[in-house]
């Protein structure tokens, strides 16, 4: 599974985000106190979507032999009345893809790990380290 290390830096908000391997910063905007120095919490979380979401979908295609081409994924998050998070995707592909093919992917981008993960919730722990 998965692991990550977070450690402030001398910038306010802004921390260092590593898996051992790979390295970026996340911050706050300047509304928030943070520099802007990195991408937010909220906008790390749609990226972690987003990645899984192409991802996900470049490699199913593949398998079927079908040509993306360019794809992207645009992901927007907000707040409904009662106050639960809505995240709302917009994909679209370059390739030469069918009505049926398209109906299959976003099919599939419903069940991709992240998607799940995030629709059921997860249990999250912590504890203090010595």
């Amino acid at each position: 599974m998965a692991h990550v290390i977070i450690e402030s830096t001398d910038t306010d908000y802004a921390h260092s985000v590593s898996n051992g391997k790979h390295q970026l910063i996340a911050d706050e905007p300047p509304s928030l106190g943070g520099q802007d120095a990195g991408m937010a919490p909220f906008d790390l979380y749609l990226a972690s979507l987003a990645s899984c979401t192409a991802i996900t979908l470049r490699m199913y295609a593949q398998k079927k032999g079908w040509e993306l081409g360019k794809f992207s994924a645009e992901l927007t998050s907000s707040r409904d009345e009662a106050g639960k998070l809505q995240v709302h995707r917009v994909l679209s592909a370059s390739g030469p893809l069918t009505d049926a093919q398209w109906e299959r992917l976003l099919d599939v981008v419903a069940r991709t790990p992240v998607t799940l993960v995030m629709r059921e919730g997860a249990t999250i722990t912590s504890e203090r380290r010595n």
